[in-house]
């Protein structure tokens, strides 16, 4: 009986993107773990650690020698970056080794984990086989960030980001459509478009904040002063966003299961077309293509 190389701790998280790659977790749960709109690693058995090298290299040689071709690696769990450098750089080297064929290597990464790092850092990473750093901005407003427990800051983002560009790696960068309610729904789009505008990430995309496990958690920081964002509401604060935006060649998506209307194009190439079915969606709600309630999701 076949059975998978790797035992993971459940649950595994990966972006949509990464859905061919091997997930080598290399670090369980998040070190930060904070932000009330986030439940993925809230579980006891997802209590963050760095997982010990042995453990990690013993993963890829039986990777190596069950799976045979692996092109992709994604190193999970919420921030493999938190790990020093020189720790990242063995296990680099330790794929490339089992893995001749292997095309790229990627990560979560919170922007604070970037902190401590140089550019220089990141270039080494870069050269060793590190390609795609996944950040979720959430927002570029301070006041949310605050109130989220995000740990972050308009300013570190900004910072993480930069250095990433500088050091010639991808960034793929995660905004949460909603995450101010109605209150703060207008400096939250336009806060974000302009953080991205500063730091013109390679990738964006949008995720529209929900909680599957209720809002106990999430209203910590807000109490009663969070109204969710209507369906109309959500498209509002889209448009509101994409208006905002003035980047050069990067990729956007907006088809996530938790999103009601799928957008897709480059920024600012398909900037007036989005900007067109967004408008379409929301004047005529009956008959734009809209995702049915019940196929929405994380």
């Amino acid at each position: 009986m076949y059975s998978f190389p790797i035992d993971y701790v459940e649950p595994v998280f990966r972006p949509p993107s990464e859905a061919k790659s091997l997930i080598l977790p290399v670090t369980n749960g998040c070190s930060w773990n904070k932000c009330t709109f986030c439940e993925m690693y809230t579980q006891p058995q997802k209590k963050f650690r760095a997982r010990k090298p042995e453990d990690v290299r013993a993963d890829i040689e039986k990777a190596a020698r069950s799976l045979g071709g692996v092109r992709r690696v994604f190193l999970a769990d919420g921030d493999a970056m938190v790990l020093p450098t020189r720790r990242l750089l063995e296990i680099l080297a330790d794929l490339r080794a089992a893995f001749p064929d292997l095309q790229r290597v990627s990560s979560y990464c919170l922007p604070r984990n970037l902190a401590k790092k140089t550019v220089e850092e990141l270039a080494q990473l870069k050269e060793a086989g590190l390609q795609i750093l996944y950040v979720g901005m959430e927002s570029g407003d301070d006041e949310i960030l605050k109130r989220v427990n995000k740990g972050e800051s308009w300013e570190s983002t900004r910072s993480a980001l930069v250095k990433i560009r500088e050091a010639g790696l991808t960034s793929s960068v995660m905004v949460l459509n909603g995450l101010g309610g109605e209150s703060l729904s207008r400096q939250h789009a336009i806060n974000t478009a302009t953080l991205c505008n500063e730091t013109q990430p390679d990738y964006l995309s949008t995720l529209v904040v929900s909680f599957p496990q209720g809002e106990e958690r999430f209203r910590s920081g807000f109490g009663d002063d969070f109204v969710p964002l209507s369906q109309q509401g959500l498209f509002e604060e889209i448009r509101l966003f994409l208006e905002h935006l003035d980047l050069e060649r990067t990729i956007f998506r907006s088809d996530h299961a938790s999103n009601y209307l799928v957008l897709k194009g480059t920024l600012g190439r398909d900037k007036e077309k989005m900007l067109e079915q967004v408008n379409f969606a929301i004047t005529n709600p009956g008959a734009a293509p809209l995702r049915a309630e019940w196929m929405r999701g994380l």
